[in-house]
């Protein structure tokens, strides 16, 4: 697997660039192959995806960009080229924190990622994603506000209403409730 590429960029192109590797000129698909200037050295962490067509190469800036890379791809039915969107959509911290929030609106924006697709990647991914400080409160307040009758639309957007400075379950599930 390879893992880094480091060498002088020779293209730089919509979705990908082409960096020279030991007399090689590897093509790298990116989310924003614009940062990269041609001429200049660059290191980025990567992916190697096997096709029934060949391999693609896919870079990024740090290794914790191809982290959550490789972990939107352990979504069922998500392949590189909608992982690769996600990540053209905004941050990895913004779409971490939408993942951690449960934000369906947000995720469904994402270019290629339809409303059964974004849900799959809420429910698959929400416990794996980024540490919040209120994430086993809120989960205990969202399993609370659909047992007293909300529908899972509106007990996410009753969570969502809720102040970050607001802390501890029942603190939360009062917040939450006044929301709504």
């Amino acid at each position: 697997m390879i893992r880094q590429i480091r060498g002088k960029v020779l293209l730089v192109g919509p979705i990908s660039a082409v960096i020279e590797t030991a007399g090689f000129g590897i093509e790298v698909r990116m989310s924003a192959p614009q940062t990269l200037a041609v001429g200049s050295e660059a290191t980025l962490a990567t992916h190697l995806a096997l096709k029934q067509d060949g391999l693609e190469l896919y870079g990024f800036p740090d290794t914790a960009d191809r982290d959550f890379f490789e972990l939107v791809l352990t979504v069922s039915g998500v392949g590189p080229k909608t992982a690769l969107s996600v990540l053209r959509r905004g941050t990895r911290e913004a779409l971490e924190g939408a993942i951690s929030k449960r934000d369906l609106s947000y995720l469904i924006k994402v270019v290629g990622l339809g409303k059964k697709s974004a849900e799959k990647m809420l429910v698959e991914l929400a416990d794996k994603v980024g540490p919040r400080s209120h994430d086993n409160a809120d989960n205990e307040v969202f399993d609370t506000l659909v047992a007293l009758g909300y529908t899972e639309r509106e007990a996410r957007r009753a969570l969502q209403a809720i102040p970050e400075n607001v802390s501890g379950k029942d603190a939360r599930l009062k917040a939450a409730l006044s929301s709504s």
